[in-house]
């Protein structure tokens, strides 16, 4: 399955970063592997492994309730917006390719760390480029990721906001069936 071209702008905000096809139960990839991430940082402990397995299902299942979204298990536009644009900062390692509100504050960092990267919520080669600069001139291992080190460094030595809740309950449980 392929996914459409992401648009965005020097001033674009997360919700407008990028659209993407949908991803739907027993689909695979890197698309279902940025989706059971974001689905992690918002608190459903999944093994992101790249597989859109039951378990992913269920994670979207209740995140798709709990945002008041239409309830199908599949990863439409409107999950990715909500996934995408409520995520917390400092809840997820950031990385090439990702998308969302919390690569919006890494970039405004960055630029207050007086690196010139496009605040457009999209951690393009750019955004990577200034990371892996910001890591050299901390004595950070150099791999372009944004982990809780380097976040915490960014935030000129802040914690970052506290972790996410995991949830509870959002599992189907199968023994009442049997």
């Amino acid at each position: 399955m392929s996914e459409s071209q992401p648009t965005s702008s020097d001033d674009a905000s997360p919700d407008d970063a990028a659209e993407f096809l949908p991803i739907c139960p027993w689909d695979g990839g890197d698309r279902v592997l940025e989706a059971q991430e974001l689905l992690t940082a918002h608190g459903f402990p999944l093994k992101p492994d790249g597989d859109f397995g039951w378990k992913t299902e269920a994670a979207v299942r209740a995140f798709q309730r709990e945002q008041q979204l239409r309830i199908d298990g599949v990863v439409g536009q409107e999950t990715w917006d909500a996934l995408i644009n409520s995520v917390q900062p400092g809840s997820r390692d950031l990385r090439l390719g990702h998308y969302g509100r919390d690569v919006r504050e890494l970039q405004g960092l960055l630029q207050v760390h007086n690196f010139a990267v496009p605040r457009n919520g999209h951690f393009d080669a750019t955004t990577q480029q200034a990371v892996i600069h910001f890591q050299e001139r901390h004595h950070l291992r150099l791999h372009g990721r944004v982990d809780s080190v380097t976040w915490t460094l960014l935030r000129a030595g802040r914690p970052l906001n506290k972790p996410v809740a995991t949830r509870r309950g959002w599992l189907p449980s199968f023994s009442r069936w049997w």
